[in-house]
């Protein structure tokens, strides 16, 4: 229990520890903007052994002036943990579709609750299954967990500090976008109320973390990508994407790195709700 655990794990690794004496608590957190319900792809297949959480409902706040997927409280989220079997003294591993992105922000979830030994499948579910593992459609026993939520266990900022992030000490504050370019650019905005950025913050994309079969990029490439960016473990790095649920992701990759990051959680949705906060467009300048 005491050994270190990495931070992704492949299909092979997790079938062999879901073949030990601990298995660990496997959580399906499928899901994507517009649908279709990750409910709905669960009850199709799933690793066997896992329950279903659902982002919208468990793994967020409803939508409101704190943005679209404020930070669930924490009493929602330990409910939510314990009906899927989470226990402290028990790892766990969650997977997504392919690219980890609603992983990531599970992750990020139980790390900031408090528990340490979390892994995410590299690849998800598509990984598992061109690995020719089984799926499976039996619903998962019902034995609870006992996890309980201590919030803090991973850093945020709200928009004030998003504000000033950039402009505190220059090149030692980094704040990321990680919405896709034409977001960031001002170009387009499909979801929220205004196009843009927060004046001062530097665009990377959340796909650019994987590669084409979404499995995140070797660490080395990943450091590589965010020093271009003056994120180096020199500087404090900050990162928001829409609403909180990619920003994740980079947060995790950043890791990988060996680079540590804060969260803003209300993100671009909360920031374009509020008029008194301005507008950034065009291209990086960097």
């Amino acid at each position: 229990m005491n050994e270190p655990v990495t931070t992704l794990i492949d299909p092979a690794g997790l079938a062999e520890l879901l073949a030990g004496e601990r298995p660990p608590t496997l959580l399906d957190v499928r899901w994507s903007l517009g649908g279709p319900p990750g409910e709905d792809e669960f009850a199709k297949g799933h690793l066997p052994g896992a329950h279903y959480v659902d982002l919208d409902r468990e793994l967020a706040a409803a939508p409101g002036v704190a943005g679209r997927h404020p930070l669930p409280s924490p009493e929602v989220l330990q409910a939510a943990l314990r009906r899927a079997g989470v226990r402290a003294d028990r790892d766990v591993v969650v997977y997504d579709a392919a690219t980890s992105m609603s992983a990531a922000r599970a992750w990020w979830l139980l790390r900031w609750a408090g528990h340490a030994r979390v892994r995410v499948l590299d690849g998800g579910l598509q990984a598992w299954s061109e690995a020719g593992l089984p799926l499976s459609t039996v619903e998962p026993s019902q034995e609870p967990g006992d996890f309980t939520v201590v919030p803090g266990g991973l850093p945020t900022v709200d928009a004030d500090g998003a504000a000033a992030w950039p402009a505190v000490s220059g090149p030692a504050q980094v704040l990321l976008d990680a919405r896709a370019g034409e977001r960031y650019r001002g170009e387009a905005e499909p979801v929220d109320p205004r196009a843009g950025h927060i004046p001062g913050a530097l665009s990377a994309p959340t796909s650019d973390n994987v590669d084409a079969s979404g499995r995140f990029l070797p660490p080395a490439d990943l450091a590589t990508r965010f020093r271009a960016l003056g994120a180096t473990a020199d500087a404090d790095i900050a990162v928001y994407c829409g609403s909180g649920v990619t920003a994740a992701h980079t947060i995790l990759a950043l890791e990988l790195a060996g680079l540590p990051a804060t969260l803003y959680p209300g993100s671009w949705s909360e920031w374009s709700t509020d008029p008194s906060r301005p507008a950034a467009t065009g291209p990086n300048p960097r």
